[in-house]
């Protein structure tokens, strides 16, 4: 059966790339700003490119934090993907200047302690066993990121009850992040081939 998910449109790049992901992912996609729609779907994207505050300004301009809140309390699916996984902690501090996120994850976004930034390319992870997210892929799965800030306190998050997976570039930092109704990840699935589109198949056949 067909899922019916939204890719919310906030004025973030990267839409119509993980609108065809998803679709031959087998999901039935829809690319809006309506929030009537976002809020009835079965599964709820959350992309993002760019700088954290100028995506967390696109969210509140269209007056979509309260939808993705709403959803996660209800169970109702949501998926965030690079800056979109960024924008559900609670703040993201870039260049000296700290912009409040949505909250829905504890912790905060700071800049990766690596010599060479941007991290650009494909990397590992480390997915703890009870990952719905990862099920079934290899250990030695790639998948491709492109980021200078990331949550460098997965310890502090899986404490919080999350399922935490990590990868590495400088310091370990979250990759991939599941708690009840929400999931994210910070590389970016639509961009990562064969096991990206196994990871939206992962998320598809679980809402």
């Amino acid at each position: 059966m067909s899922r019916r998910v939204v890719v919310l449109d906030y004025g973030s790049g990267n839409l119509r790339s993980a609108e065809r992901a998803l679709a031959r992912a087998g999901a039935e996609v829809t690319v809006t700003d309506d929030l009537t729609a976002a809020a009835r779907a079965d599964g709820l994207v959350v992309p993002g490119v760019g700088a954290f505050a100028a995506c967390m300004a696109g969210i509140e301009t269209l007056g979509a934090g309260p939808v993705i809140a709403e959803r996660v309390a209800a169970g109702r699916p949501v998926l965030g993907i690079c800056v979109g996984m960024q924008v559900l902690f609670e703040h993201g501090d870039e260049h000296g200047v700290v912009t409040k996120g949505l909250g829905l994850l504890p912790g905060g976004v700071t800049k990766l302690p690596a010599a060479r930034l941007p991290h650009m390319g494909w990397n590992t992870v480390d997915a703890p066993a009870g990952s719905v997210l990862f099920a079934g892929l290899p250990a030695d799965a790639r998948f491709y990121f492109v980021h200078s800030y990331g949550v460098t306190d997965p310890a502090g998050l899986a404490a919080a009850g999350a399922t935490v997976t990590t990868a590495q570039h400088g310091a370990d930092f979250v990759a991939g992040v599941e708690r009840g109704a929400l999931s994210a990840a910070q590389f970016h699935p639509e961009k990562s081939a064969d096991t990206g589109a196994a990871l939206l198949r992962n998320w598809l056949a679980a809402l």
